[in-house]
């Protein structure tokens, strides 16, 4: 696909898939019309970069729907202030999204190849404001936190497991998450009011993929 193509792929998602879904925030509908998202997808997928769908990386990975991307952006509501807090690096795509939004974005995936992967996409947009490392964001909370935004690419099963993010938040801070098993699974927006008091929302419902180690709910047996 030629550049003047992949111009009018991305002007068609925001049109076509990301206005439609009720994304009105001006900079995250600027942001999405201007970040090459070909550039982070695999070499063989390029063509469908800007597709209503989600995207393999590899490692039984995608890429998230553009439309779940810039509804999680929306809903953060990102200063140019904010210390971010990114749990799934993936091809580094959604990465460089907050990094535009925010001062500092801090991303973690369990994959040494994503990470590095993301590293050199990262570099080759012109991207310095991000810190990414390879982990377990489930084993225990960040030493880099407490973080203004965190963002969750997979889901958790129950509000539970929701528990390790609230906690590193700062007063103030929004967590987006997709919690549930499916069918019964929304996206939430947790807001940190006090060190003991949050409020949750429900922004819509949708099914995600789990992070790789949360646990599993347990099944009723008859």
């Amino acid at each position: 696909m030629m550049a003047n193509s992949f111009d009018k792929a991305r002007f068609n998602m925001v049109e076509q898939q990301i206005r439609p879904w009720d994304v009105i925030d001006p900079q995250v509908l600027l942001l999405m019309e201007s970040l090459p998202r070909e550039a982070f997808a695999p070499e063989s997928y390029q063509d469908l970069a800007y597709a209503d769908i989600e995207i393999p990386i590899g490692q039984g990975q995608h890429m998230l729907f553009p439309r779940i991307e810039a509804r999680l952006m929306q809903a953060l509501d990102l200063q140019p202030t904010d210390k971010v807090l990114e749990v799934g690096t993936g091809s580094g795509y959604l990465t460089a999204c907050l990094a535009h939004l925010s001062q500092q974005v801090v991303s973690i995936d369990l994959h040494g190849e994503f990470t590095d992967a993301a590293k050199q996409r990262l570099k080759q947009q012109g991207i310095a404001n991000t810190t990414l490392m390879t982990g377990d964001a489930l084993a225990s909370p960040l030493a880099e936190g407490p973080f203004d935004a965190i963002a969750v690419t997979g889901s958790v099963p129950s509000s539970e497991q929701a528990e390790l993010f609230r906690r590193q938040l700062k007063v103030g801070g929004r967590l987006f998450i997709v919690i549930g098993t499916p069918p019964a699974m929304a996206c939430r927006l947790i807001t940190r009011h006090s060190q003991s008091s949050f409020r949750e929302e429900c922004i819509f419902e949708t099914e995600l993929a789990p992070l790789i180690n949360a646990p599993v709910p347990a099944m009723f047996e008859f």
